[in-house]
């Protein structure tokens, strides 16, 4: 929700009309008594006093409210891909394409960020009214309920969770949720994702999955299994009975999709299965 400060919206853009002009620059008026300055290098050329002007309201370095005519790369309320420039003693510095950097605290993290990493963040004021970033997105993502059944999409994952999965914004717009019983292992908070809509609920809550169907998926890890086995000498050092654990963390599958596409491997003569391992047969007919 956006505060009102002297009747100005401060994180966000309106129309203000010129009603003084100084040496520094012109103050603005929203028609009330309270006035707010746009510096002297802002005033677009020829602006006269009673012009109207759309800027964006902030803080200065002091702690002013000031207006500017550049746009910034978020406003208050909204959600937006932004770059660290500098981590210093409070937090995390932001270019929102405005002259003051944009402060992540380290209070507002949900994970630890360093210079020139992208992070999606929803822009809030604190409580002592000045403009702030937060890695806690979830409260100012829309839910969705155009989405259909296997539409492709793009996403952040902003945040894993341990008894849900990963949570990914839509376009860095949209909530969604990749399920944790189709999560991938090596999928990490600040990861960009391409993911298929696997269903969408009455609220507009959209799940999400990188996996394709599955008798696409199924040839792309057996084509997976393959590749594994050209690059490794022909074999894959455990067989179907690996642990999870272990056939996830070598080829970022589930058990259940190794299997799947060891049995397909096998039923097409590809392989052949010993007591500890797989071998790929013939292998000259794969370019090995």
């Amino acid at each position: 929700m956006i505060r009102v400060e002297n009747m100005f919206r401060l994180g966000d853009k309106q129309v203000l009309r010129i009603s003084d002009r100084k040496e520094f620059g012109v103050y603005l008026t929203d028609g009330s008594e309270d006035k707010v300055l746009l510096p002297v290098k802002q005033v677009p050329e020829g602006a006269a006093i009673g012009d109207e002007l759309e800027v964006f309201l902030y803080r200065d370095s002091q702690d002013r409210m000031i207006a500017t005519t550049k746009q910034p790369l978020i406003s208050l309320g909204k959600v937006a891909l932004l770059t660290v420039k500098d981590v210093g003693k409070v937090g995390a510095f932001l270019d929102w394409g405005l002259e003051k950097d944009l402060l992540l605290p380290f209070k507002e993290q949900t994970y630890k960020v360093n210079t020139n990493d992208k992070v999606l963040v929803a822009l809030y004021t604190d409580k002592s009214d000045r403009l702030c970033a937060t890695m806690k997105v979830y409260p100012y993502l829309e839910k969705n309920k155009n989405f259909k059944k296997d539409d492709q999409v793009k996403g952040i994952v902003y945040e894993i969770s341990s008894n849900f999965g990963a949570f990914v914004a839509i376009d860095n717009r949209y909530s969604a949720l990749i399920p944790k019983k189709d999560l991938p292992q090596n999928i990490k908070a600040g990861d960009e994702v391409f993911a298929r809509v696997t269903g969408v609920k009455a609220d507009g809550k959209v799940d999400l999955s990188v996996r394709e169907k599955a008798y696409i998926q199924m040839s792309i890890d057996a084509d997976r299994l393959v590749k594994y086995m050209q690059e490794h000498d022909g074999v894959i050092p455990f067989t179907d009975k690996a642990s999870p654990q272990l056939i996830g963390e070598t080829m970022n599958m589930s058990k259940n999709e190794f299997k799947r596409a060891v049995g397909n491997l096998l039923k097409s003569g590809m392989i052949t299965i010993e007591t500890d391992s797989i071998t790929l047969k013939k292998m000259e007919n794969y370019g090995v």
